[in-house]
Parts: structure tokens; C-alpha cells; sequence
């Protein structure tokens, strides 16, 4: 059966606060710009951008950045029939460093946390190829279960998982209860990106690269993406050598902020072009250069990237 769904991405949809001045830590940031933001989110954004059909999951409070968000989401096509908004609960605000390196932040957490089992249909989860979601979703209750429970029987219904393992302590201080919640969704075959800023933060310094893929690997990962920042990035798929890229060359880096999140929407974009490991790691780089440059969103160049893939 032909699915209408290319991807639904389930999560954090939340305001961004991007300082005004670059490379300054937040105590000394004067102002801020609202963005759009949060990792599924900007994965949503980016994949209806590419043209593709995307469906967001998430919950916003009934409020005026609640609907700020469903406004922006509507403009870019992301369907938002499962898009909640609480009347508890206040939309999720981040305060962000504008940085070239891994940003300095802030969470003020509200209604992102509360998805709800009815927002995630089994219907739903039949019509779709892909299931992405974040560490940064599973941080809390209820959306962990709801989450979780939903991946396993999307993967049983034969949707492809994925999953960015944005890790932070910040986010979630029990390290222990984030490994085990990542197991769970890992035994599901996912598609894994992971930085290194994960690893450390996550699994501790000094890993090897492949002690990273091994240990993922034998979690039930089925394609692990490492990014490496200005190293490029590495792709350990079971049985197949690694692929090492390098990063494309950025003359003016402006903001770092959604580059990891540019990059899986590259990947996810190849991935369902149905183009080989190394495309969609040349798509993925791609996206993430083009992301580097600019502040917020990216501009609309699904032109480049269909060059890149040849489609």
C-alpha cells in the first residue's frame, strides 16, 4: 500500500531566542529574535521545504506563541491536524547564544512535554514512511511513554524510525533514565544521528568513533549518522564499511543553531529519495552549510539539494 505521509515528526514545537550578538555567552546578550523552533520542528519545516508531505506532532500552549507557531508551520505547508494546543500549559520558550560553536541555552518548559496518545493514531502511523523524533521529546513525561509506545507500533506497522540523540543534561539530568528510554526506542531499528557533543555528554569522553557505532549498533540501530562539525561526519551501516565525509567549506559561519537538525533533514530528504548512503550523507552536508550561513530559517534551496541528488 502507498503511503501519503513521507514523515511525521514528533516533539518539541517552541520559540527560539536567538541573541543579537555573536559569540557572547547569554549573561552578556542584550537582545533577542524570535524563531521558530525546536529540532522536530525544524525538521518539519525543512522537509515540506523539500517538497516533501510532513506531519507534525506536538503541543503548543493556546497562546499567542502557540499560534505563531501553527501560523508559520501552516505557511510552509507541515500539516498540523495533531498539532495540541494546551490550555494549561504555556508554550515552550529557549533563550539561545548566537554562536559558530555549540550554543549556550536556556529551556523555560511548558506544554511541549504533554503529547498525548490520541495524537498519534494508529491511521496515522500506517499512512507514514518515517517516524523522527529527539531525545529532547522523551525528556519528559507523559510524551516519553506516548512516544515511545507509538515508535514501536509504528515499527510494526512497518514505518521506518528515526531518531537525533540531542542529548543534554540541562534537558535531562538523569543520564541513566535517558540511556534506558534510548534503548527502548533503539530495539525499534531506527535511523540514529548523533554528535559529538552527544556522545560526551551522554556516554562520557573518549569514546572511539567505532566504540559509538558498536555500542548503537548492538542497541538495534540500523544506520548511525556521527557529525563531527567542522570534521564532516561518518555513516556506520550494519555490514557495509564506514563512509567518512568531509564538511563543505562555509567562508562566514552566522549562526550554528538547527545546523544538526539541517543536516538530518538533508539525509531524511536522500533517504526517502531512496538514493544510496552516500547521497544522502552529500545531501546532508549540504543542507547543514547552507544552515550555517544563514540565522533562524533556512532560505528555500530545494533546487540545490535536488541538483545534488540528481533528481
Amino acid at each position: 500500500m502507498d503511503k501519503s505521509i513521507d514523515i511525521i515528526c514528533v516533539g518539541e514545537a517552541l520559540i527560539d531566542y536567538i541573541g543579537g550578538q555573536s559569540e557572547e555567552p547569554l549573561r552578556n546578550t542584550k537582545d533577542y529574535h524570535r524563531y521558530l523552533g525546536g529540532s522536530p520542528t525544524n525538521v518539519a519545516m525543512n522537509m515540506a521545504r523539500l517538497g516533501l508531505e510532513v506531519q507534525l506532532v506536538a503541543t503548543v500552549g493556546a497562546d499567542g506563541f502557540g499560534d505563531y507557531i501553527s501560523s508559520r508551520l501552516k505557511e510552509a505547508d507541515v500539516k498540523t491536524d495533531y498539532l495540541r494546543a494546551s490550555l494549561n500549559q504555556p508554550t515552550s520558550v529557549i533563550f539561545i547564544n548566537r554562536t559558530q560553536g555549540t550554543p549556550e541555552f536556556i529551556p523555560y518548559r511548558g506544554a511541549d512535554q504533554y503529547i498525548e496518545q490520541k495524537q498519534l493514531p494508529e491511521d496515522l502511523l500506517s499512512d507514514a514512511r518515517v517516524f523522527h523524533t529527539t531525545c529532547f521529546a522523551l525528556s519528559k513525561q507523559p510524551a516519553r511513554d506516548t512516544i515511545l509506545a507509538q515508535a514501536k507500533k509504528a515499527f510494526e506497522l512497518g514505518c521506518q524510525l528515526s531518531i537525533d540523540i540531542n542529548y543534554s543534561e540541562k534537558i535531562w539530568p538523569d543520564n541513566q533514565e535517558a540511556r534506558k528510554a534510548i534503548e527502548t526506542y533503539c530495539s525499534f531499528a531506527p535511523m540514529v544521528k548523533i554528535s559529538q557533543d552527544d556522545v560526551d555528554r551522554l556516554l562520557g569522553t573518549g569514546m572511539s568513533h567505532d566504540d559509538v557505532f558498536s555500542y548503537l549498533h548492538k542497541l538495534g540501530a540500523k544506520i548511525i549518522c556521527f557529525t563531527l562539525g567542522k570534521e564532516g561526519a561518518k555513516l556506520s551501516e550494519l555490514g557495509n564499511p564506514v563512509i567518512s565525509l568531509s564538511a563543505l567549506k562555509v567562508e562566514k559561519i552566522m549562526d550554528a543553531t538547527g545546523a544538526g537538525d539541517a543536516f538530518w533533514s538533508g539525509f531524511l530528504f536522500a533517504y526517502l529519495k531512496d538514493k544510496s548512503s552516500e547521497k544522502c550523507m552529500e545531501a546532508a552536508l549540504q543542507m547543514a552549510a547552507i544552515k550555517l550561513q544563514n540565522v533562524g530559517r533556512i532560505p528555500d534551496y530545494a533546487d540545490v539539494i535536488s541538483k545534488v541528488l540528481g533528481i
